[in-house]
Protein backbone atom coordinates (compact mmCIF):
# COMPACT_ATOMS: atom_id res chain seq x y z
CA UNK A 1 0.00 0.00 0.00
CA UNK A 2 3.19 2.48 0.97
CA UNK A 3 4.80 2.03 -2.42
CA UNK A 4 1.51 3.01 -4.97
CA UNK A 5 1.19 6.07 -2.55
CA UNK A 6 5.02 7.15 -2.84
CA UNK A 7 4.44 6.80 -6.28
CA UNK A 8 1.55 8.47 -6.74
CA UNK A 9 3.20 11.63 -4.61
CA UNK A 10 5.83 11.65 -7.08
CA UNK A 11 3.81 11.58 -9.85
CA UNK A 12 1.89 14.71 -8.51
CA UNK A 13 5.46 16.44 -7.54
CA UNK A 14 6.06 16.11 -11.34
CA UNK A 15 4.63 18.77 -13.76
CA UNK A 16 5.35 17.09 -17.15
CA UNK A 17 4.40 13.61 -18.57
CA UNK A 18 7.36 12.14 -19.05
CA UNK A 19 6.18 8.89 -20.63
CA UNK A 20 4.92 11.01 -23.22
CA UNK A 21 8.02 13.47 -22.99
CA UNK A 22 11.34 13.14 -25.46
CA UNK A 23 13.32 14.41 -23.17
CA UNK A 24 16.39 12.94 -24.96
CA UNK A 25 15.84 15.94 -28.36
CA UNK A 26 17.32 18.81 -27.00
CA UNK A 27 15.02 21.18 -29.11
CA UNK A 28 14.88 24.67 -28.23
CA UNK A 29 12.46 24.97 -26.05
CA UNK A 30 13.80 22.15 -23.80
CA UNK A 31 17.24 23.97 -23.67
CA UNK A 32 15.35 26.91 -23.04
CA UNK A 33 13.17 25.22 -20.06
CA UNK A 34 16.90 23.20 -18.84
CA UNK A 35 19.13 26.37 -18.26
CA UNK A 36 16.32 28.38 -16.53
CA UNK A 37 15.68 25.96 -14.08
CA UNK A 38 19.19 25.60 -13.94
CA UNK A 39 19.05 29.67 -13.07
CA UNK A 40 16.27 29.16 -10.68
CA UNK A 41 18.50 26.41 -8.81
CA UNK A 42 21.47 28.47 -8.86
CA UNK A 43 19.97 31.21 -6.86
CA UNK A 44 18.54 28.78 -4.36
CA UNK A 45 21.52 27.69 -3.80
CA UNK A 46 23.38 30.64 -2.72
CA UNK A 47 22.16 31.42 0.73
CA UNK A 48 22.11 27.81 1.45
CA UNK A 49 25.93 26.92 0.58
CA UNK A 50 26.29 30.64 2.57
CA UNK A 51 24.20 28.97 5.89
CA UNK A 52 25.75 25.82 5.94
CA UNK A 53 29.23 27.19 5.59
CA UNK A 54 28.78 29.17 8.79
CA UNK A 55 27.69 26.04 10.42
CA UNK A 56 30.44 24.31 9.62
CA UNK A 57 32.21 27.52 10.48
CA UNK A 58 34.29 28.10 7.06
CA UNK A 59 34.58 30.87 5.15
CA UNK A 60 30.92 31.52 2.94
CA UNK A 61 33.02 31.16 -0.69
CA UNK A 62 34.45 27.02 0.60
CA UNK A 63 30.62 26.39 0.45
CA UNK A 64 29.93 28.38 -2.85
CA UNK A 65 32.77 26.60 -4.29
CA UNK A 66 31.79 22.93 -3.13
CA UNK A 67 27.99 23.68 -4.63
CA UNK A 68 29.38 24.83 -7.43
CA UNK A 69 32.26 21.64 -8.00
CA UNK A 70 30.62 19.21 -6.34
CA UNK A 71 27.24 20.14 -8.64
CA UNK A 72 29.27 20.79 -11.19
CA UNK A 73 30.87 16.99 -11.55
CA UNK A 74 27.52 15.10 -10.21
CA UNK A 75 25.59 16.76 -12.90
CA UNK A 76 27.78 15.47 -15.82
CA UNK A 77 28.60 12.01 -14.59
CA UNK A 78 26.18 11.23 -11.74
CA UNK A 79 23.49 8.10 -11.72
CA UNK A 80 20.60 10.28 -11.89
CA UNK A 81 19.59 13.04 -14.74
CA UNK A 82 18.26 16.30 -12.99
CA UNK A 83 18.97 15.81 -9.02
CA UNK A 84 21.07 18.53 -7.58
CA UNK A 85 24.40 18.33 -5.30
CA UNK A 86 26.10 21.23 -3.40
CA UNK A 87 26.98 21.47 0.26
CA UNK A 88 24.66 20.25 2.93
CA UNK A 89 23.93 20.73 6.52
CA UNK A 90 23.99 16.65 6.98
CA UNK A 91 27.68 17.27 6.27
CA UNK A 92 28.34 20.56 8.00
CA UNK A 93 26.86 19.45 11.26
CA UNK A 94 29.75 16.75 11.19
CA UNK A 95 32.11 19.22 9.69
CA UNK A 96 32.24 22.15 12.56
CA UNK A 97 33.67 19.86 15.02
CA UNK A 98 37.18 19.22 12.91
CA UNK A 99 37.55 22.65 11.78
CA UNK A 100 36.71 23.70 15.47
CA UNK A 101 40.07 21.64 16.84
CA UNK A 102 42.13 21.21 14.17
CA UNK A 103 41.34 24.41 11.32
CA UNK A 104 40.20 24.01 7.96
CA UNK A 105 43.26 22.31 6.16
CA UNK A 106 42.13 19.12 7.60
CA UNK A 107 38.80 19.62 6.44
CA UNK A 108 39.99 19.74 2.97
CA UNK A 109 42.13 16.54 3.22
CA UNK A 110 38.70 15.10 4.96
CA UNK A 111 36.74 15.44 1.92
CA UNK A 112 39.35 14.28 -0.34
CA UNK A 113 39.71 10.79 2.00
CA UNK A 114 35.70 10.72 2.32
CA UNK A 115 35.87 10.92 -1.82
CA UNK A 116 38.53 8.26 -2.34
CA UNK A 117 35.67 6.19 0.08
CA UNK A 118 32.70 7.21 -1.78
CA UNK A 119 34.49 5.95 -5.08
CA UNK A 120 35.41 2.90 -3.82
CA UNK A 121 31.87 2.12 -2.60
CA UNK A 122 30.13 2.49 -5.91
CA UNK A 123 33.01 0.02 -7.04
CA UNK A 124 32.77 -2.33 -5.07
CA UNK A 125 28.45 -1.67 -5.84
CA UNK A 126 27.90 -1.22 -2.22
CA UNK A 127 24.83 1.58 -3.15
CA UNK A 128 22.56 -1.79 -4.39
CA UNK A 129 21.86 -2.06 -0.02
CA UNK A 130 19.99 0.90 -0.55
CA UNK A 131 17.29 -1.26 -1.93
CA UNK A 132 17.05 -2.81 1.72
CA UNK A 133 15.96 0.84 2.42
CA UNK A 134 11.89 -0.06 3.24
CA UNK A 135 9.06 2.51 1.87
CA UNK A 136 8.32 3.35 5.13
CA UNK A 137 11.30 4.68 5.71
CA UNK A 138 11.42 6.51 2.52
CA UNK A 139 8.20 8.25 4.05
CA UNK A 140 9.62 9.25 7.09
CA UNK A 141 12.78 10.35 5.31
CA UNK A 142 10.84 12.72 3.03
CA UNK A 143 8.69 13.81 5.74
CA UNK A 144 11.23 14.42 8.10
CA UNK A 145 13.64 16.43 5.70
CA UNK A 146 10.45 18.74 4.21
CA UNK A 147 10.30 19.72 8.26
CA UNK A 148 14.09 20.01 8.39
CA UNK A 149 14.04 22.38 5.30
CA UNK A 150 10.93 24.37 6.81
CA UNK A 151 13.22 24.84 10.43
CA UNK A 152 16.12 26.23 8.59
CA UNK A 153 14.18 28.85 7.03
CA UNK A 154 12.70 30.22 10.20
CA UNK A 155 16.71 31.52 10.87
CA UNK A 156 16.08 34.08 8.12
CA UNK A 157 13.47 35.72 10.39
CA UNK A 158 15.84 36.72 12.94
CA UNK A 159 18.17 39.92 12.96
CA UNK A 160 21.23 40.76 14.62
CA UNK A 161 19.59 41.87 18.50
CA UNK A 162 21.64 45.47 20.11
CA UNK A 163 24.18 42.80 21.74
CA UNK A 164 25.19 41.32 18.60
CA UNK A 165 22.87 37.85 19.41
CA UNK A 166 20.16 37.07 16.77
CA UNK A 167 16.57 38.03 17.87
CA UNK A 168 13.11 36.78 16.21
CA UNK A 169 11.79 40.34 13.83
CA UNK A 170 8.88 41.82 15.23
CA UNK A 171 6.73 44.35 13.96
CA UNK A 172 6.53 45.94 10.36
CA UNK A 173 9.78 44.17 9.97
CA UNK A 174 8.12 41.19 10.27
CA UNK A 175 5.03 41.70 8.42
CA UNK A 176 7.16 42.93 5.60
CA UNK A 177 8.68 39.33 5.39
CA UNK A 178 6.36 37.17 5.87
CA UNK A 179 4.22 39.75 3.09
CA UNK A 180 7.05 38.95 0.74
CA UNK A 181 7.43 35.20 1.74
CA UNK A 182 3.31 34.70 0.97
CA UNK A 183 3.83 36.76 -2.48
CA UNK A 184 6.39 34.53 -3.79
CA UNK A 185 4.49 31.64 -2.88
CA UNK A 186 1.11 33.27 -4.76
CA UNK A 187 3.25 33.90 -7.81
CA UNK A 188 4.69 30.63 -7.57
CA UNK A 189 0.97 29.06 -7.27
CA UNK A 190 -0.27 31.15 -10.06
CA UNK A 191 2.04 31.11 -12.47
CA UNK A 192 1.84 28.00 -14.42
CA UNK A 193 -2.09 28.89 -14.73
CA UNK A 194 -0.95 31.93 -17.05
CA UNK A 195 2.48 30.35 -18.32
CA UNK A 196 4.79 27.45 -18.59
CA UNK A 197 7.69 29.33 -20.30
CA UNK A 198 9.03 30.52 -17.45
CA UNK A 199 9.54 28.63 -14.48
CA UNK A 200 7.43 29.60 -11.60
CA UNK A 201 10.25 29.33 -8.94
CA UNK A 202 11.97 32.28 -11.07
CA UNK A 203 9.11 34.11 -11.66
CA UNK A 204 8.36 33.98 -8.26
CA UNK A 205 11.66 35.23 -7.07
CA UNK A 206 12.24 37.90 -9.91
CA UNK A 207 8.61 40.15 -9.13
CA UNK A 208 9.69 39.93 -5.49
CA UNK A 209 12.80 41.14 -6.14
CA UNK A 210 11.55 43.76 -8.70
CA UNK A 211 8.83 45.03 -6.03
CA UNK A 212 12.15 45.12 -3.08
CA UNK A 213 14.78 47.14 -5.41
CA UNK A 214 12.07 49.47 -7.02
CA UNK A 215 10.10 50.70 -4.03
CA UNK A 216 13.29 50.57 -2.11
CA UNK A 217 11.72 47.69 0.79
CA UNK A 218 14.25 47.28 4.06
CA UNK A 219 14.46 43.65 4.37
CA UNK A 220 17.51 41.33 4.48
CA UNK A 221 18.84 40.41 1.44
CA UNK A 222 21.02 37.64 0.14
CA UNK A 223 23.85 40.32 0.89
CA UNK A 224 23.60 40.37 4.70
CA UNK A 225 24.40 36.85 5.14
CA UNK A 226 27.54 37.41 3.48
CA UNK A 227 29.72 38.54 0.49
CA UNK A 228 29.92 36.07 -1.82
CA UNK A 229 32.50 37.95 -4.49
CA UNK A 230 35.31 35.63 -5.16
CA UNK A 231 37.76 34.06 -8.09
CA UNK A 232 38.48 30.63 -9.51
CA UNK A 233 38.58 27.99 -6.75
CA UNK A 234 42.54 27.43 -6.83
CA UNK A 235 44.03 24.07 -6.55
CA UNK A 236 45.59 23.33 -3.23
CA UNK A 237 47.48 20.49 -2.16
CA UNK A 238 46.30 20.31 2.08
CA UNK A 239 48.89 22.15 4.12
CA UNK A 240 48.74 19.25 6.98
CA UNK A 241 51.66 16.36 7.72
CA UNK A 242 51.11 13.06 6.20
CA UNK A 243 51.60 10.29 8.50
CA UNK A 244 49.65 7.86 10.64
CA UNK A 245 48.30 10.38 13.03
CA UNK A 246 46.89 12.58 10.81
CA UNK A 247 45.05 9.35 9.62
CA UNK A 248 44.17 8.49 12.74
CA UNK A 249 42.27 12.63 13.18
CA UNK A 250 40.44 12.28 9.60
CA UNK A 251 39.18 8.96 9.22
CA UNK A 252 36.70 8.83 11.49
CA UNK A 253 35.29 12.47 10.23
CA UNK A 254 35.54 10.95 6.87
CA UNK A 255 34.30 7.71 7.04
CA UNK A 256 31.27 9.56 9.00
CA UNK A 257 30.44 12.21 6.14
CA UNK A 258 30.83 9.34 3.41
CA UNK A 259 28.74 7.21 4.80
CA UNK A 260 25.83 10.31 5.15
CA UNK A 261 26.79 11.72 2.12
CA UNK A 262 25.58 8.41 0.21
CA UNK A 263 22.49 7.78 2.24
CA UNK A 264 21.17 10.98 1.40
CA UNK A 265 22.52 11.18 -1.95
CA UNK A 266 20.68 7.54 -2.89
CA UNK A 267 17.44 8.01 -0.99
CA UNK A 268 17.73 11.50 -3.49
CA UNK A 269 18.30 9.53 -6.18
CA UNK A 270 15.49 6.74 -5.66
CA UNK A 271 12.82 9.54 -4.57
CA UNK A 272 13.39 11.41 -8.08
CA UNK A 273 13.89 8.16 -9.99
CA UNK A 274 10.10 7.68 -8.71
CA UNK A 275 9.29 11.23 -9.66
CA UNK A 276 10.88 10.60 -13.15
CA UNK A 277 10.38 7.14 -13.71
CA UNK A 278 14.06 6.24 -14.23
CA UNK A 279 15.59 3.72 -11.67
CA UNK A 280 19.29 2.50 -10.82
CA UNK A 281 22.70 4.32 -11.20
CA UNK A 282 23.03 3.82 -7.57
CA UNK A 283 26.95 2.89 -8.22
CA UNK A 284 27.36 5.49 -10.72
CA UNK A 285 26.25 7.75 -8.25
CA UNK A 286 28.52 6.58 -5.61
CA UNK A 287 31.79 7.06 -7.77
CA UNK A 288 30.28 10.93 -8.76
CA UNK A 289 29.91 11.73 -5.52
CA UNK A 290 33.65 10.48 -4.60
CA UNK A 291 35.11 12.22 -7.59
CA UNK A 292 33.15 15.14 -6.87
CA UNK A 293 34.65 15.71 -3.37
CA UNK A 294 37.95 14.48 -4.15
CA UNK A 295 38.38 17.15 -6.63
CA UNK A 296 36.47 19.61 -3.94
CA UNK A 297 38.93 18.63 -1.22
CA UNK A 298 41.94 19.89 -3.25
CA UNK A 299 40.04 22.55 -4.50
CA UNK A 300 39.28 24.31 -1.43
CA UNK A 301 35.43 23.07 -1.22
CA UNK A 302 33.50 22.08 1.87
CA UNK A 303 32.89 18.79 -0.17
CA UNK A 304 29.08 18.01 -0.25
CA UNK A 305 25.93 15.12 -1.36
CA UNK A 306 22.49 15.29 -3.41
CA UNK A 307 19.86 18.01 -1.69
CA UNK A 308 16.32 16.80 -1.93
CA UNK A 309 15.29 20.78 -1.89
CA UNK A 310 17.17 21.91 -4.82
CA UNK A 311 16.67 19.02 -6.53
CA UNK A 312 12.85 19.17 -6.18
CA UNK A 313 12.94 22.68 -7.38
CA UNK A 314 14.73 21.18 -10.54
CA UNK A 315 11.83 19.48 -11.07
CA UNK A 316 9.26 21.36 -10.23
CA UNK A 317 11.00 23.78 -12.96
CA UNK A 318 10.91 21.37 -15.71
CA UNK A 319 14.76 20.00 -15.21
CA UNK A 320 14.96 16.55 -16.17
CA UNK A 321 18.50 16.43 -18.16
CA UNK A 322 22.11 16.65 -17.23
CA UNK A 323 22.22 20.44 -18.59
CA UNK A 324 20.03 21.90 -15.70
CA UNK A 325 22.43 20.48 -13.58
CA UNK A 326 25.66 21.86 -15.75
CA UNK A 327 23.56 25.13 -15.61
CA UNK A 328 22.82 25.69 -12.05
CA UNK A 329 26.45 24.70 -11.20
CA UNK A 330 28.15 27.73 -14.25
CA UNK A 331 25.41 30.04 -12.96
CA UNK A 332 26.51 30.15 -9.40
CA UNK A 333 30.38 29.97 -10.56
CA UNK A 334 28.92 32.94 -12.54
CA UNK A 335 27.08 34.60 -9.74
CA UNK A 336 30.47 34.22 -7.58
CA UNK A 337 33.02 35.89 -10.41
CA UNK A 338 30.85 39.12 -12.10
CA UNK A 339 27.05 38.98 -10.63
CA UNK A 340 27.69 38.89 -7.05
CA UNK A 341 26.14 42.56 -6.48
CA UNK A 342 23.26 41.90 -8.28
CA UNK A 343 22.69 38.54 -6.49
CA UNK A 344 23.40 39.90 -3.10
CA UNK A 345 20.34 42.40 -3.63
CA UNK A 346 17.67 39.22 -3.61
CA UNK A 347 15.77 39.48 -0.84
CA UNK A 348 15.57 36.27 1.48
CA UNK A 349 12.44 36.80 1.49
CA UNK A 350 11.65 35.27 -2.06
CA UNK A 351 14.07 32.70 -1.57
CA UNK A 352 12.21 31.75 2.08
CA UNK A 353 8.93 31.63 -0.36
CA UNK A 354 10.62 29.38 -2.64
CA UNK A 355 11.65 26.73 -0.18
CA UNK A 356 8.37 26.97 1.75
CA UNK A 357 6.80 25.63 -1.86
CA UNK A 358 9.59 23.15 -1.81
CA UNK A 359 8.16 22.06 1.76
CA UNK A 360 4.36 21.95 0.74
CA UNK A 361 5.61 19.74 -2.68
CA UNK A 362 8.30 17.61 -1.11
CA UNK A 363 6.23 16.71 2.50
CA UNK A 364 3.86 13.18 1.42
CA UNK A 365 0.45 14.57 2.62
CA UNK A 366 -1.07 11.64 1.91
CA UNK A 367 0.93 9.34 4.44
CA UNK A 368 -1.07 11.53 7.10
CA UNK A 369 -4.15 10.29 5.83
CA UNK A 370 -3.38 5.86 5.42
CA UNK A 371 -1.65 5.93 8.44
CA UNK A 372 -4.45 4.41 10.03
CA UNK A 373 -4.79 2.23 6.99
CA UNK A 374 -1.17 0.36 6.81
CA UNK A 375 0.17 -2.20 9.46
CA UNK A 376 0.50 -0.74 12.47
CA UNK A 377 5.04 -1.12 12.32
CA UNK A 378 4.99 0.74 8.73
CA UNK A 379 3.13 3.42 10.38
CA UNK A 380 5.07 3.61 13.39
CA UNK A 381 8.68 3.21 11.55
CA UNK A 382 7.56 5.83 9.34
CA UNK A 383 7.10 8.40 12.12
CA UNK A 384 10.06 7.05 14.21
CA UNK A 385 12.26 8.03 11.03
CA UNK A 386 10.60 11.07 10.45
CA UNK A 387 11.25 12.25 14.26
CA UNK A 388 14.67 11.18 14.50
CA UNK A 389 15.54 12.99 11.24
CA UNK A 390 14.35 16.44 13.07
CA UNK A 391 16.23 16.01 16.33
CA UNK A 392 19.25 13.86 14.98
CA UNK A 393 20.05 13.39 11.75
CA UNK A 394 19.38 11.81 8.36
CA UNK A 395 21.97 8.86 8.37
CA UNK A 396 20.92 7.66 11.97
CA UNK A 397 17.21 7.87 11.35
CA UNK A 398 17.41 5.86 8.13
CA UNK A 399 19.73 3.28 10.30
CA UNK A 400 16.97 3.07 12.63
CA UNK A 401 14.12 2.96 10.73
CA UNK A 402 16.35 0.12 8.63
CA UNK A 403 16.88 -2.31 12.28
CA UNK A 404 13.37 -1.71 13.23
CA UNK A 405 11.70 -2.63 10.11
CA UNK A 406 14.01 -5.90 10.15
CA UNK A 407 13.32 -6.15 13.23
CA UNK A 408 9.61 -6.18 12.89
CA UNK A 409 9.74 -8.60 10.08
CA UNK A 410 12.00 -10.83 11.58
CA UNK A 411 9.34 -11.26 14.76
CA UNK A 412 6.15 -11.61 11.88
CA UNK A 413 8.09 -14.48 10.58
CA UNK A 414 9.38 -16.04 13.39
CA UNK A 415 5.44 -16.40 14.75
CA UNK A 416 4.29 -17.93 11.59
CA UNK A 417 6.01 -20.75 11.17
CA UNK A 418 3.43 -23.79 12.14
CA UNK A 419 3.13 -27.38 11.01
CA UNK A 420 -0.24 -29.84 9.08
CA UNK A 421 0.61 -33.00 10.56
CA UNK A 422 -0.83 -35.43 8.79
CA UNK A 423 -0.79 -39.47 10.48
CA UNK A 424 -0.70 -42.09 7.46
CA UNK A 425 -0.73 -45.09 10.08
CA UNK A 426 -0.28 -46.37 13.17
CA UNK A 427 3.47 -46.26 12.71
CA UNK A 428 3.59 -42.88 10.34
CA UNK A 429 3.19 -39.23 10.90
CA UNK A 430 3.95 -36.75 8.29
CA UNK A 431 4.91 -32.89 9.42
CA UNK A 432 4.06 -30.62 6.60
CA UNK A 433 6.08 -27.65 7.66
CA UNK A 434 4.77 -23.93 6.83
CA UNK A 435 6.77 -20.80 7.15
CA UNK A 436 10.75 -19.69 6.62
CA UNK A 437 13.08 -21.94 9.00
CA UNK A 438 15.83 -18.98 10.44
CA UNK A 439 16.85 -18.00 14.03
CA UNK A 440 13.70 -15.99 14.55
CA UNK A 441 11.80 -19.33 14.36
CA UNK A 442 13.80 -22.41 15.77
CA UNK A 443 12.08 -21.98 18.71
CA UNK A 444 8.35 -22.08 17.38
CA UNK A 445 9.62 -25.12 15.11
CA UNK A 446 11.19 -27.28 17.83
CA UNK A 447 7.99 -26.71 19.86
CA UNK A 448 6.14 -28.57 16.84
CA UNK A 449 7.41 -32.11 17.58
CA UNK A 450 7.01 -34.46 20.38
CA UNK A 451 9.57 -36.82 19.99
CA UNK A 452 8.42 -39.05 23.18
CA UNK A 453 4.70 -39.98 22.00
CA UNK A 454 4.95 -39.30 17.93
CA UNK A 455 5.46 -42.84 16.31
CA UNK A 456 8.34 -44.84 15.07
CA UNK A 457 8.61 -43.41 11.85
CA UNK A 458 8.23 -39.16 11.36
CA UNK A 459 8.46 -37.46 7.86
CA UNK A 460 9.27 -33.76 8.13
CA UNK A 461 8.38 -32.00 4.59
CA UNK A 462 9.80 -28.69 3.70
CA UNK A 463 8.41 -28.35 0.98
CA UNK A 464 6.38 -25.06 1.61
CA UNK A 465 9.44 -23.84 4.11
CA UNK A 466 12.85 -22.92 3.29
CA UNK A 467 16.01 -23.14 5.36
CA UNK A 468 17.56 -19.93 5.41
CA UNK A 469 20.63 -20.16 7.93
CA UNK A 470 23.28 -21.68 10.24
CA UNK A 471 20.76 -21.49 13.26
CA UNK A 472 18.08 -23.27 11.31
CA UNK A 473 20.56 -26.34 10.00
CA UNK A 474 20.71 -26.72 14.03
CA UNK A 475 18.14 -26.79 14.68
CA UNK A 476 17.30 -29.34 11.97
CA UNK A 477 20.22 -31.26 13.80
CA UNK A 478 18.59 -30.98 17.03
CA UNK A 479 15.87 -32.46 15.90
CA UNK A 480 17.84 -35.60 14.47
CA UNK A 481 19.39 -35.97 17.57
CA UNK A 482 16.16 -36.62 19.71
CA UNK A 483 14.93 -38.39 17.47
CA UNK A 484 17.43 -41.07 17.50
CA UNK A 485 18.00 -40.74 21.40
CA UNK A 486 14.25 -42.37 21.29
CA UNK A 487 15.11 -44.65 18.67
CA UNK A 488 13.16 -43.49 16.24
CA UNK A 489 13.66 -42.84 12.94
CA UNK A 490 13.40 -39.49 11.03
CA UNK A 491 12.82 -38.45 7.45
CA UNK A 492 13.41 -35.09 5.97
CA UNK A 493 11.50 -34.53 2.57
CA UNK A 494 12.18 -31.27 0.27
CA UNK A 495 15.23 -29.61 1.28
CA UNK A 496 17.68 -28.10 -1.04
CA UNK A 497 20.74 -29.97 -2.24
CA UNK A 498 22.73 -27.25 -0.32
CA UNK A 499 20.97 -27.93 2.54
CA UNK A 500 22.23 -31.79 2.37
CA UNK A 501 25.95 -30.69 1.79
CA UNK A 502 26.12 -28.40 5.03
CA UNK A 503 23.96 -31.05 7.19
CA UNK A 504 26.15 -33.21 9.32
CA UNK A 505 24.19 -35.62 11.45
CA UNK A 506 20.93 -35.32 9.70
CA UNK A 507 22.16 -35.66 5.85
CA UNK A 508 21.80 -39.44 5.58
CA UNK A 509 17.76 -38.90 6.58
CA UNK A 510 17.35 -36.59 3.67
CA UNK A 511 14.89 -38.09 1.00
CA UNK A 512 16.22 -36.76 -2.19
CA UNK A 513 12.93 -36.14 -5.28
CA UNK A 514 13.00 -34.52 -7.91
CA UNK A 515 10.73 -31.73 -7.04
CA UNK A 516 13.81 -30.53 -4.95
CA UNK A 517 14.24 -26.60 -3.84
CA UNK A 518 16.83 -25.07 -4.77
CA UNK A 519 18.19 -22.61 -3.04
CA UNK A 520 21.15 -21.85 -1.29
CA UNK A 521 21.99 -21.01 3.15
CA UNK A 522 23.63 -17.91 4.53
CA UNK A 523 26.05 -19.71 5.78
CA UNK A 524 30.14 -21.26 6.11
CA UNK A 525 30.50 -24.79 6.62
CA UNK A 526 33.71 -26.57 6.41
CA UNK A 527 33.64 -30.25 5.46
CA UNK A 528 36.70 -31.07 7.84
CA UNK A 529 35.30 -30.18 10.73
CA UNK A 530 31.78 -30.11 10.47
CA UNK A 531 31.47 -26.76 12.08
CA UNK A 532 29.63 -24.23 11.01
CA UNK A 533 30.89 -20.59 10.53
CA UNK A 534 29.70 -17.42 10.19
CA UNK A 535 27.35 -15.98 7.83
CA UNK A 536 28.38 -13.96 4.68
Amino acid sequence: MIKPTLAAFAARLSSVDLKNSNLTTFTPERIKIEILSGLTVALALVPEAVAFSFVAGVHPLVGLYAAFIVGLITALIGGRPGMISGATGALAVVMVALVASHGIEYLFATVVLMGVMQILAGFFHLGKFIRLVPHSVMLGFVNGLAIVIFLAQLTQFQVPGPDGVKVWMSGWPLADMLGLVVLTMVVIWIMPKITKAIPAPLAGIGVVAAIVIVFGIDVPRVGDLASIKGGLPLFHIPDLPINLETLKIIFPYALILAAIGLIESLLTLNLVGEMTGKRSGASQECVAQGIANTVTGFFGGMGGCAMIGQSMINIKSGGRTRLSGISAALFLLAFILVASSMIEQIPLAALVGVMFMVVIGTFAWQSLTFLRRIPLTDALVMLLVTIVTVMSDLAIAVVVGVIVSALAFAWKNATHIHASVHVIDADTMVYQIEGPLFFGSIDGFSNLFSPHSDPDLVIVDFMNSQVVDQSALQAIEALASKYEHHGKNLQLRHLSHDCHKLLNRAGQLIVDSDDDPSYGIAVDYSIKTGMFGGGH
